[in-house]
């Protein structure tokens, strides 16, 4: 069974139809969701519910859409939650050039990196036009701790010096579109050990699929993208791609 790794599964978008999606996940051989956290006000959301289905892991963060709302004072709050809480992974946190002021977020960015570093928990990346900024802090705080940079849009050159800095890319529904040939390229040359499978839903829809309409049952759409680009057999491709996710959340 598949593994979506990026799922905000808890959004209202959702609402009154889970049980509907994950028996159709089921179907369609998705197994299991990662869902991140990206503000303090969502983490109670997330872990209520995820504590009783085994299906769905948490992860907790800020995400940098979100700084503003938050004070120095939920850094210590976010600690004391992952230490109570000991979710799958400690995120989504990260940069995003397209939104909000990289000098504000760059703090939360490093003080997440370095949290998740000290209780050596798993690190979910958002990063948007900032591969190389996202470099550089990996590569000055040298976090010996799993590190997805989750839906990956770069170009080959970024997506190699990301995996030489020992990351795993997250693949999502950017692939699925002929005109993204630069990340489309960046996918079909990356090590295949270094992939994971994503929707980041009800965003990044797949080609075909409107915006907001995105689920994570459409997963199977991702990796018929992924095969198609890759020159590995499907079943190497998907039985690979089931052991990536398990080395990065700890899972074997």
């Amino acid at each position: 069974m598949l593994t979506d790794a990026h799922c905000h599964f808890d959004m209202p978008a959702f609402d009154g139809r889970r049980e509907e999606i994950l028996a159709e996940c089921e179907r369609v051989g998705v197994g299991h969701l990662v869902i991140p956290g990206v503000r303090a006000p969502d983490w109670g959301r997330i872990r209520h519910l995820t504590v009783t289905d085994g299906r769905l892991s948490p992860c907790y963060g800020i995400h940098p859409w979100f700084v503003r709302e938050h004070g120095h004072d939920d850094l210590d709050r976010l600690r004391e939650w992952l230490i109570r809480e000991r979710p799958l992974a400690l995120g989504e946190c990260g940069l995003d050039r397209l939104h909000g002021d990289l000098d504000e977020q760059m703090p939360w960015f490093e003080s997440q990196v370095c949290l998740a570093q000290e209780l050596d928990l798993p690190l979910v990346i958002h990063s948007v036009r900032t591969h190389d900024e996202v470099g550089v802090v990996l590569r000055r705080h040298r976090p010996d701790i799993p590190v997805l940079v989750h839906g990956f849009s770069g170009s080959p050159e970024q997506a190699q010096s990301l995996v030489q800095s020992g990351v795993w890319l997250g693949i999502g529904g950017v692939v699925t579109y002929e005109r993204a040939r630069k990340t489309r390229r960046a996918v079909a040359t990356a090590p295949l050990e270094a992939l994971v499978l994503e929707t980041d839903a009800p965003d990044m829809p797949p080609a075909g699929v409107a915006k907001g309409g995105n689920r994570p049952d459409y997963l199977p759409r991702v990796l018929a993208a992924l095969t198609e680009l890759r020159p590995e057999p499907a079943d190497v491709i998907c039985e690979q791609l089931v052991h990536n996710v398990a080395r990065l959340y700890g899972w074997e």
